[in-house]
């Protein structure tokens, strides 16, 4: 992305922010709950994939610019940015560096356009939120 359509991105995204999700901060506390219109104009807007490389339906964001934008979503409820980082982060980068060409093809894309939500699980009690504290191995049982 040239810095021109960047500069138009972080602009809308400002906007947006400032217009039309921070008036419902409130009621997005209260009833622990995105409206719709809000979750569908962060897809029109591509930020279901904004880390997502741009053949995959993402907008293929530098670390520079994912930066930037991360400053203009952080101005609002952490909700906002919470809704979509996943799909950024655990799931769609994992998919990048370690899913097959055929893993990628189908779900990078689905992923970017927020048609499917990613979410992370740990299922092993001693993680918490932090899978960076496991021990655990894989082992060959018979």
């Amino acid at each position: 992305m040239d810095a021109a359509d960047f500069s138009a991105v972080l602009s809308e995204v400002r906007r947006f922010v400032r217009d039309r999700v921070v008036p419902l901060e409130a009621e997005i506390d209260e009833k622990d709950e995105m409206p719709a219109d809000i979750r569908e104009a962060a897809k029109k807007m591509g930020l279901f994939g904004f880390a997502l490389p741009e053949e995959y339906g993402g907008l293929g964001l530098s670390m520079l610019e994912e930066a930037q934008l991360m400053f203009e979503l952080g101005y609002t409820t952490p909700s906002l940015r919470s809704m979509f980082g996943t799909n950024n982060g655990i799931a769609g980068h994992v998919l990048m560096v370690g899913g097959t060409e055929e893993q990628k093809a189908e779900w990078l894309p689905r992923i970017a356009s927020g048609d499917v939500l990613a979410s992370f699980a740990l299922t092993e009690p001693e993680a918490g939120s932090d899978p960076s504290t496991l021990n655990t191995r894989a082992h060959l049982d018979g």
